[in-house]
């Protein structure tokens, strides 16, 4: 049996998660061969997955937090002169409190810190994880850390925050990337703008109203007109390519600095020998905390229930909460799929909060309700 889940945001790493679960299948079937391999998309625990896999050198590094303040991120350097950094250390949703979260005004300026000691470490190849960010600013803070700074009319350099994009025109200076490739690590594939892109999927969970997504759109479309006027490597028809609308629209800026997209769960289970994993099991459990119409866009629950779809393996997700549709689950290769909502009782007696605040032990329990069903 393979455990290959991805973290569980705000409660468990896909480690944590992938020892509870096993632990509960061995109280049944202590005799069952366990391959544990924890994956990740690009968001949250991108850089501790790829170092257990890949080794390398872990490099603290100081940066801000989407409000500016201090905080510390690290970059992962391995031998073939690629760096790999996460946007989460820096612009997670995590680092704010609730009360905190407002796109309008929160910044991707300490990725950008990131990127910068990636490029002056000596790396060729940057990769970034993108994922669970607060932020909805393009990378414009991104790239004002890189040097390229937006300016509005007056040739003022605009405040950080997506809706300050409302009144840009132009960008000062040249980002200093020293001919290093950047490689988006991304879990979606939306489009910076639209109904499907950053501001209207991603804005209302970082704290945007109807009104606010609305100026947020509008203030991306003014900003991708400028990024493929002033940056000479930016492809045209940036706001409508996949993966744009990744991390708050990160996706389009590394775009827009000649970078491309891939996918994260494909770049992880390259690193990590999932496909030879898989090829040697008869049940694959994954996961993530909430298994949603989201979770089949490039997500790691996604891209595992597929491979083991494709081997005629039976997939198992382990969630937080289930949203998805069985039959959508279904044509995605997910064979069933298990809440810990539900089993702490539903979410009119308390299982949301039970969940969250229990998530070990949730799991720890499916876990052996698995081994009974499916051990053999």
């Amino acid at each position: 049996m393979l455990l290959c889940p991805d973290k569980f945001a705000g409660t468990l790493s896909a480690q944590e998660v992938a020892h509870a679960v096993a632990a509960g299948w061995q109280e049944v079937a202590g005799g069952d061969e366990l391959l544990i391999r924890p994956l990740a998309d690009g968001g949250p625990g991108f850089v501790a997955v790829l170092a257990e896999a890949l080794g390398g050198r872990r490099l603290s590094v100081p940066t801000v937090d989407p409000l500016g303040r201090p905080t510390a991120g690290e970059i992962l350097l391995t031998d073939d002169g690629t760096a790999y950094l996460e946007s989460a250390q820096a612009c997670g949703l995590h680092l704010l409190a609730a009360a905190e979260r407002d796109p309008k005004t929160t910044t991707s300026y300490g990725l950008g810190l990131l990127v910068t000691a990636a490029v002056e470490s000596g790396a060729r190849t940057v990769v970034i994880g993108l994922g669970g960010s607060a932020t909805n600013d393009a990378g414009a803070g991104m790239l004002a850390a890189l040097g390229a700074t937006p300016l509005d009319e007056a040739g003022r350099a605009l405040p950080y925050g997506g809706a300050a994009l409302a009144a840009v025109v132009g960008l000062d200076g040249v980002p200093r990337l020293r001919d290093v490739t950047l490689v988006a690590a991304t879990d979606v594939d939306n489009p910076l703008l639209g109904l499907h892109g950053a501001s209207n999927v991603y804005g209302p969970q970082k704290g945007a109203t109807r009104e606010d997504v609305l100026l947020l759109d509008a203030a991306l479309e003014r900003f991708a007109g400028v990024l493929e006027k002033d940056l000479p490597g930016c492809p045209g028809g940036l706001g409508a390519l996949p993966g744009g609308g990744a991390a708050g629209g990160l996706g389009a800026a590394i775009l827009a600095l000649g970078g491309r997209c891939e996918s994260g769960i494909g770049l992880v289970t390259r690193a990590i020998g999932l496909e030879a994993a898989l090829d040697a099991v008869d049940l694959v459990i994954t996961g993530e905390g909430s298994f949603d119409h989201q979770s089949l866009r490039g997500k790691v629950v996604a891209g595992v229930a597929g491979a083991a779809r494709d081997r005629g393996v039976p997939c198992v997700v382990v969630a937080g909460r289930v949203s998805t549709g069985r039959r959508e689950a279904a044509s995605a290769g997910v064979t069933d799929a298990y809440s810990l909502v539900e089993h702490f009782g539903g979410e009119e007696h308390g299982g949301v909060e039970a969940a969250m605040g229990r998530p070990a032990e949730g799991l720890r329990a499916l876990g052996v309700r698995l081994a009974r069903q499916w051990s053999r």
